[in-house]
């Protein structure tokens, strides 16, 4: 037999939770746990723009037939907008080149592949914590990774010195995979003086920098989360980024993602383009479209783009203000000082409870947070952070 000594694989943290508060029959239960957008009704919504926009997709689109393997030029031209700004020379003089991946995992993958395949470098600096995947995907690519500390226990905020004390070990020609905001799981992101720093010591060092954008305008904003990219690259003139559209415009089973690799010169962003063709076509010989069509056409229609930025402004506010009332109440409450949590960004907070204590939650109230103690902050709502709240007050005391 060819199958019968395959082992079954360990349960995915994030997806297993998910299964047991599916299988929970208590109706008061929470799910903390899954990392998407909810609104107020603990729904996750179709954005308004994303609905128009489909519309005009149906008027118009009348070919299903194959995108260029690298995508649509308009949507990489946009994305990098949004990376770089729209007034940057990187947008259109070819240092920065861009394909469609499906999400920004598959950015993250295909951007993996082609760092082993061109033998660009054999070992990846990743934060810890991460975002769990992010090992899978290095190791899956053929690369090594090392791990640089990231998160403070004892203050709730970043390890800098730390992470540069670490990442002094590095060699000349690794890669450091990097958070651009709103870090998962954390929600902790540097300083503009942090990033400063960290693009000389990146530079100074010899570093590969590839930076998951996987939340613009999850955090302070659209412009303001590309911040640490933008000083980056003051610094570093090769750089990889994996950015995503599945947050910022719920577009989640759609697979809208995009690297964009950045070079020194025209020449070399040529040959790295052509490279990136085959990396593509060997792992998905062809983007999927309908996604890709849906951000093109919102960030290139004016009345779109607006309806858009306002959407994804009223989705950051909300994460924020739950961020606010959950600290509030939760000192209220006696559970001690969670001002920590309104200081984090986007959609996930690291909680600082024990595994006893998320083991608690769930067994005695229903209510799901990974191990880690990551809390999704946008699956709070007024419905339910007073029964939050008091469970994490029960099992605190």
């Amino acid at each position: 037999m060819f199958f019968d000594r395959i082992e079954a694989a360990p349960a995915d943290p994030i997806l297993g939770l998910t299964d047991s508060f599916k299988n929970d029959k208590n109706p008061l239960k929470i799910n903390l746990g899954v990392g998407v957008y909810q609104n107020a009704q603990g729904q996750t919504p179709v954005l308004n723009c994303v609905k128009e926009a489909e519309k005009i997709i149906l008027e118009t689109e009348n070919s299903k037939s194959y995108l260029p393997i690298t995508g649509l030029s308009e949507f990489g031209v946009l994305a990098r907008e949004l990376i770089f700004g729209k007034d940057s020379e990187l947008v259109n003089n070819g240092f920065a080149v861009s394909c469609h991946c499906p999400g920004g995992t598959g950015a993250l993958r295909i951007g993996s592949d082609f760092i082993k395949q061109q033998n660009v470098a054999t070992t990846v600096w990743i934060s810890d914590p991460t975002w769990a995947n992010h090992y899978q995907i290095v190791s899956m690519a053929g690369l090594k990774y090392e791990r640089y500390p990231y998160y403070d226990r004892v203050t709730h905020g970043l390890a800098f010195d730390k992470m540069l004390e670490t990442l002094q070990q590095a060699k000349e020609g690794d890669v450091v995979l990097l958070h651009a905001c709103c870090h998962n799981p954390t929600g902790i992101d540097p300083t503009v003086e942090q990033w400063q720093e960290l693009a000389e010591f990146l530079a100074s060092k010899k570093l590969l920098p590839f930076i998951d954008f996987a939340y613009q305008g999850f955090g302070n904003g659209i412009e303001e989360d590309a911040q640490g990219i933008r000083i980056i690259l003051e610094h570093c003139k090769e750089v990889l980024i994996a950015s995503s559209f599945s947050k910022n415009l719920g577009l989640y089973n759609e697979r809208v993602g995009c690297l964009t690799i950045v070079c020194d010169s025209k020449e070399v962003g040529d040959k790295v383009l052509s490279q990136m063709k085959i990396a593509v076509r060997t792992a998905i010989s062809n983007p999927p479209a309908h996604g890709e069509k849906i951000v093109t056409t919102v960030l290139s229609d004016t009345k779109l783009r607006a309806m858009w930025e306002d959407e994804l402004a009223q989705m950051r506010n909300r994460i924020h203000d739950m961020r606010k009332a959950l600290a509030s109440k939760l000192n209220a409450a006696g559970a001690g000082d969670f001002n920590f949590i309104v200081e984090q960004n986007g959609m996930f907070s690291f909680s600082g409870l024990t595994k006893e204590q998320v083991e608690r939650l769930k067994n005695e109230f229903s209510i799901y947070i990974v191990g880690s103690g990551r809390i999704c902050v946008a699956g709070i709502n007024e419905n339910n952070i007073d029964r939050l709240v008091s469970s994490i007050a029960a099992v605190i005391k």
